[in-house]
Order: C-alpha cells, then structure tokens, then sequence
C-alpha cells in the first residue's frame, strides 16, 4: 500500500493537475539524473537513448524573498519549525499574503521542454520527471522553496540573522531587573519598577511539595532520610 504523501507535496500535485499537467501520468523511460535549482529541473532521461528534460517555474527574486522571509520571521512559531527543518502548513497562508505563491498557481509560471520528437506536451518523458520531482518534493520539502529561488541553507541563514539582529528589551523600560523579582517572590510583595501595580503572587503548593514526589533515596545520613534532611531547607526559602 502506498504511504499518502506529506501535505506540501499534496499542494504540489494539485496545483500541478489545476494548471494543466495531470498527475499521476505514464512516464517513459528512466530519471538518470535530477537537479533542482532556482526557477528550474533540469533532468536526464533515458529511453533507448538520453533525452534532456528541462521544467520551468518562475522564481522569487531577492525583493520578493525579502518580503516573504520578513513575513515569517514575524511568526515565532514558524521560524523554529522552519530551523527544525519543517515546512508549516502557515508558511503557504504567509505567502499568499504577501501575494508571492509558494505553489504554481498559473500555466504562465510554468515552462515544459524535451529534447524528444514528440508532439504532445508533457511527453511521457517529462511526466517520468515530473513524478521524480514530487517524490523528492515529499522527501524534501524545502525543494518548493528552491524551486522558487531560495535554498534551504540561504532561508535558515536569513532567518537566524534576523533574529540574532532583533533588538533586545530596552532595559530604561521600567521592567524590573530579574534579580529585584526573585528576590520578594516567596513573599507576593509588589514587583519593584512596577509602580507596586502588579504584585507577585506566592505559589499556592507548599515549598517543599517536590519532595513528597521524589522517590526515596537509597542511603541516609547519620541514619536520617535525606528527604527529612531536605525539607528544613526547603521551607527555609519561603521565610
């Protein structure tokens, strides 16, 4: 039984079959060799004989990447996927908003060619790749993205820039200092810098809670559990 395919390659066959080129198809031939690059595939094929297949699709220039890279990076939640090396299904939302289509969306965008004599278009030729170029899309999804002209390297890289260029909290912002916050925690008094608007409020477990989750220690000291040992210590942080 055949695994069904990851959404983005899901979104890739439909967008394909939406501007003319129907996927599953009978391909003909081998894929002895694929390359994606920005705005192309350029394959091998043999059949008797090698046939050069080429496949088109318009690529994103730096403004546009520029733009879709900043959008992302406004989403926290889509940056660490991305750097985890997923592809979020909201990276495609982000892109349509910016209107620049991650998918194909228009026959335009796309441009077909083989060295073949055949007449029709795709030939079975160029379907043989094109089924070669969703299974590497499924394998790899930044491969939409290289597509469209970035490659996962360059896109993690911007993306680890900006954040590494984002500005830090201006400490003259009133907040206060960590350490002034830890310091009356245990005792919900009113966090300093704060105008003793917003006061810290103690934990409603007791301090030495953890303990009663501990399992037991294996040894004891002076024939006293270490837990009974601990808990003064414990209770001690709360005043």
């Amino acid at each position: 039984m055949t695994e069904p395919l990851p959404w983005w390659a899901t979104r890739f066959v439909r967008a394909l079959t939406a501007i003319g080129v129907l996927l599953p198809a009978p391909g003909q031939g081998r894929v002895t060799s694929l390359a994606v690059g920005a705005g192309r595939v350029d394959a091998e094929v043999r059949d008797g004989r090698p046939h050069q297949v080429r496949i088109g699709l318009t690529a994103f220039g730096k403004a546009d990447w520029a733009a879709i890279t900043h959008a992302v990076a406004a989403k926290a939640s889509l940056t660490v996927q991305l750097l985890g090396g997923e592809l979020p299904r909201d990276v495609e939302q982000v892109c349509q908003a910016v209107r620049l289509p991650l998918f194909p969306s228009s026959a335009r965008e796309v441009s077909l060619d083989c060295t073949c004599p055949a007449a029709e278009v795709p030939c079975g030729h160029l379907n043989a790749v094109f089924s070669a170029l969703v299974a590497r899309v499924a394998e790899d999804p930044f491969t939409v993205l290289a597509l469209r002209g970035r490659t996962r390297e360059a896109l993690l890289e911007d993306l680890k820039n900006r954040l590494i260029a984002a500005e830090p909290l201006d400490p003259g912002d009133g907040s206060p200092a960590l350490t002034d916050v830890m310091a009356g925690y245990f005792d919900g008094v009113p966090a300093p810098g704060l105008g003793g608007a917003a006061p810290l409020h103690a934990p409603r477990t007791a301090s030495d809670a953890l303990l009663d989750q501990a399992p037991p220690f294996a040894i004891t000291v002076g024939g006293e559990d270490v837990t009974d040992l601990l808990r003064p210590v414990y209770r001690a942080l709360t005043g």
